[in-house]
């Protein structure tokens, strides 16, 4: 035992390198020794000897073979979680580093839809501000089908939105940058928010506030109320007010649409009800979009900014 715990020791402070970290984060991710080889421009038996050397040290296997996968022992799980974070720290402190010696300032126009910007944006535009305190940021909100032609003219540089179908335009790349599931929701005294159990056809029988008529958004609610039988409510609000929304919830039966990390902040306020029905995933996944061809600099460091934005913690479990 006081062998073991003085190999642990050694391993820690003399013999564990960044490549043993950067080749278990990496195992974690893709759970094949190939694909980790593949994505490292290592040979297999490279990346094997360097898992033995870690195994070695602590005297201890940390992976055990499946057919073609590998999966952690004990010891493996921790070591990986701990190596993944630890490579996701020295990436943030490359990209700050390399930002801070860049100096960048400039202007970048960003589209977003109004359940993403009280998620993302603001860590997004706080990183910004730390590492190009003269960068401008404009902010347009709106739907997708309103959002995209100012990306394609050039009136934004970037736009944040969810999709529920596969979307491809030519001159236009696009990165996924959160998942989150929708959850329906109501006001707290709202007569449904007791329930144990709803179904569909309850919900369509209240008052809602509606995306706006041909938006995504619209397009997948009706989606999926088609799916189970049924018609859009006939009484409904057009708005994408988060406040104005919150505010109709409070005082009248109003149902509505939220993001998950939102939907439960704002619940465990006690100003809403989340509603026990599933979204089948649709919108869950957002994406950040650019014009292909964009060289504005600001624009592509944003857009590393969402991206670490969207490791937050409150995010990482969806």
């Amino acid at each position: 035992m006081l062998e073991t715990q003085q190999d642990i020791k050694k391993f820690f402070k003399h013999d564990l390198k960044l490549r043993h970290l950067r080749i278990i984060a990496m195992l974690a991710q893709l759970g094949q020794v190939s694909h980790v080889a593949k994505a490292m421009n290592v040979t297999q038996p490279a990346i094997s000897k360097q898992i033995g050397e870690i195994e070695r040290s602590l005297n201890s296997p940390i992976i055990q073979r499946q057919g073609n996968r590998v999966v952690f022992t004990p010891i493996g799980e921790r070591l990986a979680a701990h190596a993944t974070e630890i490579v996701q720290l020295i990436e943030r402190a490359e990209f700050d580093v390399d930002a801070v010696h860049r100096g960048l300032g400039g202007h970048v126009v960003v589209g977003v839809v109004a359940s993403l910007a009280p998620t993302l944006l603001p860590e997004a535009i706080k990183r910004l501000k730390v590492i190009a305190p003269s960068a401008v940021v404009s902010i347009t909100e709106g739907h997708f089908n309103q959002l995209l032609p100012l990306l394609e003219n050039g009136n934004l540089d970037i736009l944040i939105a969810r999709a529920w179908e596969p979307f491809f335009r030519e001159g236009i790349s696009k990165t996924s940058i959160l998942k989150e599931p929708i959850l329906v929701v109501a006001g707290s005294q709202h007569p449904l928010a007791v329930r144990a159990t709803i179904e569909w056809k309850d919900v369509v029988a209240w008052p809602w506030i509606s995306p706006a008529e041909g938006s995504l958004a619209r397009q997948a609610v009706d989606t999926c109320l088609a799916k189970a039988g049924l018609a859009f409510p006939s009484s409904y609000i057009e708005s994408t007010s988060l406040l104005l929304n919150f505010e109709l919830m409070r005082i009248a039966p109003f149902i509505s649409l939220m993001p998950e990390w939102l939907a439960r902040h704002h619940a465990g306020k006690g100003d809403l009800s989340i509603l026990p029905l599933q979204f089948d995933e649709i919108l869950s996944e957002a994406y950040c979009y650019w014009r292909s061809n964009s060289s504005n600099a600001t624009s592509k460091l944003f857009q590393e900014c969402l991206e670490q934005a969207s490791h937050q913690s409150r995010f990482t479990s969806h």
